[in-house]
């Protein structure tokens, strides 16, 4: 199945936050939430700001909302929640707490890792005996009186929610998984891949030739027919690009003289270099295929894995394990698994057999980002969920000027083999010819000519054959940008990472080897690379959602094993430490498909639509950015919580400079699913009823089968819709049963669990680590600003 079939049709995404702190109603609740919210508050660069959040309403009265309980999440473009809300009128002594069902639009930002909830929709409503007039100040300050930036929640939080066992993959046809070769090696080491024999280009006004189709600097002196290499302020010499290499000496004086231009800034940094020590000279690896390097400091250093057969090799930042003190090696790279014998090979794929010991990997382990590799787990649904999410944008068809379209001699086009259809193969541009028309994907966005060489124009249809180009093709990538709307003046694209789905797990690449595009003539040689699957480490990031780069021993030059890119329109190489291209660059760290234009969520780059600007390209994430905490901190919103055991609500002031609500009851606060208010306070299930609370006694199990069904089915029967709920009055609520405990639990748990990621992701975030993270528990347990893991039992 095509990946672009998976995708929602409205590239809408997230969820979010109609989830305010409600006042505690019984007597001493407050003096216990002051001691508490006092004691332990976490930093207030929480991601989504904390929960629960106070607001005060247009009739003026205090609101509180916990934070929501994620009931379901449909294709991450529509979301319900349920969420206990507490609403204190002008002058009463206490508040009333009842719950609401809310519906909305979901939108994603999976670099901010924010879900934004919008429009909302209060489809249920259970407030006991509260007035119409009340009601109807609840329900307008829900739907439309929270501010936009406010209806957003953590992406962690929403996570945590989600039954990844209903999450199916859907296998991609042809997703190739033959192992590329592999080198190995114990000492320093580098790896020069080449995309097939090496290219070589001249440098205007210097002897000196370099290589285009490789990340590393070499070069060919022609005068003495000598190879050299730089490695970072090192240079290494051969007779044959082969090798073998050693130290190369007195540099030619051509490496002065190379052009004062960007391109050469790191090179002419280097010269005349420094002579290698002997026990850092590397090893040099060559290959002329897309290959790997599995390099490590000495032999290999084994760390046993808790509660498995597995040992982690440690001392590598290759993902590798083995299977006991004898058994095969296990090495993870582009969300593939290999195994062999011994590290020298020979290596097959293992990922569809991979021992159970691999699911037992714990989320606090340096590497559990592994996980998200190894089919039947929670964090491999979760991979593919994420990869399904598309970053979108708003294009106007009129101001959206198409890119300019250079073709070497006349247009050029192949058959794309299981089609009707045809590639442009002399261009650096993404054109498909169907029928007369042709269609040409540029980062992100569709554009349409009768004429191969253009004009070109914004189009909001696109043909179903081009999303059935198979993952042979090199053309291939351009199914993972869609068109989500076509509305008048302009058009909603959706573009996603360009992972591939198969075996259980969510993959970066297709594991195809598409050959260049070269061609000689003129002063410098036309090369049109596509980007390979291996050949750059690539590993899974659990905080970017994408799979990032390995080290320097894969080159200097970054992206995804980026090459001197050529630019048709002037002739010229770029060059440098980056993502790049002829339209833009990003700073170098993440895996990138510059052939969608589309980041595997870099840190550092904007994304796909971030070169467009704002005016004829409007991004669909950009509200992410104003809805940081760390842009609202201060003014009319104060922010603090403590996990799921309590703490200051968020407070909004309201009309006029009205003060908002100061402190919440204890914050395990949470709405059944019976429309009922409960609470947890450590020792047991509480609930709310006309103004006080009760302890729950879970019913026997001789009573449960009859009344916990007979408490659900007449629960349900009872909730009002938001229609009927302002006509006051709830009838008397059965016993709880086992069913609705058992559910609160689960709440509970996901509640805490989603506290702890968030607060995961904020560290990571602040820290900086996010580039390089390895662990889903990237604090290795310890918890920022205090406070245990507690809650559902899960910890």
């Amino acid at each position: 199945m095509n990946a672009h079939a998976s995708l929602p049709r409205r590239a809408v995404a997230i969820v979010a936050a109609v989830a305010l702190v409600l006042p505690s109603v019984q007597d001493g609740l407050r003096a216990q939430s002051a001691t508490a919210g006092a004691a332990s508050q976490p930093p207030l660069d929480t991601v989504d700001g904390g929960w629960p959040r106070a607001y005060v309403t247009a009739a003026r009265a205090e609101m509180v909302v916990y934070q929501p309980q994620i009931a379901s999440w449909d294709g991450r473009a529509k979301m319900v929640a349920l969420a206990a809300v507490s609403y204190q009128p002008p002058g009463a002594s206490k508040a009333t707490l009842g719950t609401v069902t809310l519906e909305g639009n979901t939108d994603v930002s999976l670099e901010e890792r924010l879900v934004k909830f919008s429009p909302v929709r209060v489809t249920e409503m259970n407030f006991g005996s509260l007035p119409r007039e009340q009601l109807q100040d609840v329900l307008a300050e829900i739907q439309s009186g929270i501010p936009d930036e406010d209806r957003v929640i953590a992406l962690d939080r929403v996570l945590a929610y989600v039954d990844r066992s209903q999450i199916i993959p859907k296998n991609l046809e042809g997703v190739k998984a033959d192992p590329p070769k592999i080198f190995y090696s114990t000492k320093p080491a580098i790896l020069i891949g080449f995309d097939t024999d090496p290219i070589w280009s001249p440098i205007q006004g210097n002897d000196l030739k370099f290589a285009v189709n490789t990340n590393w600097d070499v070069f060919q002196y022609e005068s003495s027919k000598t190879f050299y290499l730089r490695n970072e302020r090192t240079w290494l010499k051969a007779s044959d690009v082969r090798g073998p290499w050693s130290p190369a000496g007195v540099l030619p004086d051509s490496f002065s003289k190379l052009p004062a231009d960007d391109n050469w800034k790191d090179v002419k940094a280097a010269v005349p270099g420094t002579q290698p020590v002997a026990r850092t000279l590397p090893t040099v690896f060559v290959s002329f295929e897309p290959a790997e390097l599995i390099l490590l400091q000495g032999e290999p250093q084994y760390s046993p894995v808790t509660g498995t057969r597995l040992l982690w090799v440690s001392n590598t930042e290759s993902d590798m394990f083995r299977l006991g003190q004898t058994g095969a090696f296990y090495y993870l790279v582009a969300g593939r698994w290999f195994s062999a014998p011994t590290l020298t090979g020979p290596w097959t794929f293992a990922t569809p057999n991979l021992p159970d010991d691999f699911q037992k990997i714990s989320l606090s382990h340096p590497r559990s980002r592994v996980l998200a590799s190894v089919p039947g787990t929670s964090q491999a649904a979760e991979a593919i969920m994420l990869a399904q999410v598309p970053e979108t944008a708003r294009v106007n068809k009129k101001d959206t000027k198409a890119p300019d379209v250079v073709y070497q001699g006349e247009p050029e086009f192949q058959p794309i083999e299981k089609t009707s259809l045809s590639r442009a193969v002399n261009t650096d541009k993404d054109i498909v010819k169907v029928g007369d028309l042709y269609y040409m994907c540029f980062q992100g966005v569709w554009f349409v000519s009768r004429s191969a060489t253009g004009p070109w124009e914004v189009t909001g249809s696109v043909p179903g054959q081009i999303y059935e180009i198979p993952t042979s093709s090199p053309a291939h990538n351009v199914t993972y940008v869609t068109v989500v709307e076509d509305n008048d003046d302009w058009v909603t694209f959706a573009a996603v990472a360009g992972f591939t789905f198969a075996w259980g797990v969510a993959m970066w690449g297709t594991g195809w080897y598409y050959p260049p595009y070269v061609r000689y003539g003129g002063f410098y040689p036309a090369y049109y690379p596509f980007y390979p699957t291996y050949g750059y480490g690539a590993w899974y990031n659990p905080w970017t959602g994408g799979y990032g780069r390995a080290g320097g021993w894969y080159g200097p030059y970054g992206g995804a094993g980026a090459f001197a890119r050529y630019n048709p329109s002037t002739g010229f190489y770029s060059r440098g430490s980056a993502a790049w291209g002829p339209y833009g660059a990003r700073g170098a760290a993440e895996a990138y498909n510059p052939r969608t234009g589309t980041y595997a969520r870099t840190q550092q780059g904007a994304g796909v639509y971030g070169s467009w600007g704002a005016t004829s390209v409007q991004r669909g994430n950009q509200w992410a950015q104003t809805s940081r905490v760390t842009n609202r901190a201060t003014g009319t919103t104060t922010r603090a919580t403590q996990g799921s055991g309590g703490g200051s609500a968020v407070t909004r002031r309201g009309p006029q400079g009205t003060g908002g609500v100061a402190r919440t009851g204890s914050g395990d606060v949470y709405a059944g699913r019976d429309g009922n208010v409960y609470r947890n306070t450590g020792s047991g299930w509480q609930k709310y009823d006309n103004g006080s609370w009760g302890s729950v006694n879970t019913p026997s199990p001789a009573d449960r089968a009859g009344s916990a069904g007979a408490a659900d089915r007449a629960g349900a029967a009872q909730r009002p819709s938001a229609g009927t709920a302002d006509r006051g009055g709830t009838a008397a609520r059965p016993s709880t049963g086992s069913d609705t405990v058992g559910q609160l639990n689960r709440d509970r748990a996901a509640r805490t669990e989603g506290a702890t990621r968030t607060q995961d992701f904020s560290s990571t975030r602040s820290s900086g680590s996010r580039a390089s993270s390895g662990s889903y528990r990237p604090s290795s347990g310890a918890r920022a600003g205090g406070g245990a893991r507690t809650g559902g039992g899960r910890r």
